[in-house]
């Protein structure tokens, strides 16, 4: 019996990058000299030229940023520590400082594409067989630093979706303070990238089972100046890693009440400085019937990757945590909804070329994978990988994937694992179920078809996909027609 070939149907939802979408970031000089003497030049106006400048300014940019004040706080305090001693400042003054160390980003004026899909946490006051959902997105702005940003939506009974627009203003989440650490999997994380030695272990051993950011700090400052140990007074090198370690582990939130819509997650710590990439949401069920959302995304500083684990309950609070093990040292993680036979399971990339799996004890240590599948079909010869966490059906676990062939270009297949050992392969598409077409072969990056995650409603599979590394838009595909297609 010939089984027909999956039909992708196509939407004309279209999310394209807005150049108009400003965030406020701060701006700081390198040059220590050069802070002071702009602070210099501010105070030294006339408070009715101060008052004047200020206004101008709070007319000018209040009108794309919301709660533009608090920013500007913010900013001034970085820069405080640059003032004269006690200086009674008034708040115009300490306003317009702030202005002077902040700038407008335009976060997604480049592309806004790589999403990912899961239903929202909150699914009240719907019609019946609706749904809401969550989508993550990759926003790329000025220097290609790429953020994390969100659209919400809903999915009728009969499939039809309808997307949320975004509001006036961009939200950007605050970071919390005082993240607070676990020292057991702190300490095997510096080992792990080299640095148990003298002044690690010195450190360590004098924090508490669990410690805060500053006491962390603190310690560190004091075990270089209280030891008679020249090396480990000048060990500069660990100390600085110890706290960039540190500041890759943090926590963030947003106001609560606020549409997710308008939710922006920058780049906060030194690992992430050049961008948030490619998250791969998943809302995940433990044993105990809880559940929380994970995404694995990829932190880059510029030169080095280091790749990473969000987790939210909300979607307005977020920890930002390292994820540790040899297996956790390439991209393209994405993990499973829930535990498979006792245990945490992930599919990953490890060699840039094939598709591996990892089972874990330990949601955050990773050190053990093999190899599940290898490029077979000539539009995956270059490499495959997936397109998001994998999803449970009757018939086995859905995975997604992406293959790159001649020409560098992306499409994107589908893959079966059996329920109970997903090590093992039962189904495998052997042509794309999307490929780059004449629309998507020009953009940002040409000839590129890429998705993070898709999610089933009502028998269908709910795919969004981003083209040429540009925009994004979605498109269905029957659920039990690609089984039948995958099982033959």
């Amino acid at each position: 019996m010939k089984i027909a070939r999956p039909v992708v149907k196509t939407t004309k939802i279209v999310l394209a990058p807005d150049k108009k979408r400003t965030i406020l970031r701060p701006f700081l000089p390198r040059e220590a000299s050069k802070i002071k003497n702009i602070i210099s030049r501010v105070m030294s106006l006339s408070p009715a030229r101060s008052e004047r400048h200020l206004a101008q300014l709070l007319k000018e940019f209040s009108r794309r940023h919301d709660d533009i004040k608090s920013v500007l706080e913010e900013h001034y305090e970085m820069v405080s520590l640059y003032l004269p001693a006690d200086p009674k400042l008034s708040e115009e003054i300490r306003l317009l400082i702030g202005c002077y160390f902040t700038s407008e980003y335009t976060f997604e004026s480049v592309a806004l594409f790589n999403p990912s899909i899961v239903l929202h946490p909150d699914q009240s006051g719907l019609p019946e067989g609706s749904v809401r959902f969550v989508m993550s997105l990759r926003a790329t702005g000025e220097g290609h630093v790429s953020s994390l940003t969100f659209r919400t939506g809903v999915i009728d009974s009969q499939g039809s979706i309808f997307i949320d627009g975004h509001g006036e203003y961009a939200i950007t989440a605050k970071q919390i303070k005082n993240t607070i650490y676990d020292k057991k999997s702190f300490a095997m994380k510096l080992s792990e990238i080299g640095l148990k030695n003298n002044f690690s272990l010195n450190v360590m051993n004098q924090m508490k089972d669990s410690f805060t950011f500053l006491e962390l700090s603190n310690c560190v400052k004091n075990t270089g100046l209280a030891t008679q140990d020249a090396q480990l007074q000048g060990d500069t090198f660990t100390s600085d890693k110890i706290m960039w370690l540190a500041l890759s582990n943090y926590e963030t939130e947003f106001p609560s009440g606020r549409s997710m819509s308008d939710f922006v997650i920058f780049p906060n710590s030194p690992a992430e400085q050049n961008g948030i990439e490619d998250a791969r949401f998943v809302l995940f069920r433990d044993d105990d019937g809880s559940k929380t959302y994970y995404a694995t995304y990829t932190a880059y500083d510029g030169r080095a990757i280091l790749s990473q684990l969000l987790e939210t309950k909300d979607f307005y609070h977020f920890k930002m945590i390292t994820l540790n093990g040899k297996a956790v040292r390439n991209k393209g993680m994405a993990l499973f909804p829930r535990k498979i036979n006792g245990k945490y399971v992930m599919i990953s990339r490890q060699d840039n070329e094939n598709l591996s799996i990892m089972y874990s004890d330990d949601l955050h240590f990773w050190h053990e994978y093999s190899r599940i599948m290898e490029p077979s079909y000539d539009w995956e010869f270059v490499q495959i990988g997936n397109c998001g966490s994998p999803i449970e059906t009757d018939k086995g676990w859905l995975v997604l994937t992406h293959g790159v062939g001649p020409m560098r270009k992306y499409c994107i297949g589908a893959t079966l694992l059996d329920l109970n050992d997903p090590a093992k392969v039962i189904g495998r598409l052997k042509k794309p179920l999307i490929a780059p077409t004449k629309c998507s072969g020009k953009g940002y990056v040409p000839n590129v078809v890429y998705s993070c995650g898709a999610m089933i409603h009502n028998g269908k599979l709910i795919f969004p996909y981003a083209m040429s590394d540009s925009f994004t838009t979605i498109a269905t595909i029957d659920m039990k027609k690609l089984l039948d297609a995958l099982l033959v």
